[in-house]
């Protein structure tokens, strides 16, 4: 929650000054919209950067017992 709150916190000031500096006629909704479409993105991205990394140390360990040499 800690992380979610972080995020937020980060987020909800650059939505507001980015309403605030455009033109284009979007709203402050747009913004946090987009905001929020954001996190869902970052918060699907980390497990799958995790699940690689699980993934390629689980390769590395089988490579390395396989080129190991046999004990006796």
């Amino acid at each position: 929650m800690r992380v979610l709150a972080t995020l937020m916190g980060i987020i909800a000031p650059a939505t507001a000054f980015a309403a605030g500096a455009r033109e284009d006629s979007s709203g402050i909704f747009v913004w946090v919209f987009l905001g929020f479409c954001a996190m869902i993105v970052v918060a699907q991205i980390i497990p799958a950067i995790l699940l690689m990394f699980g993934m390629a140390k689980g390769i590395t360990s089988v490579v390395k017992e396989e080129m190991a040499p046999a004990k006796k």
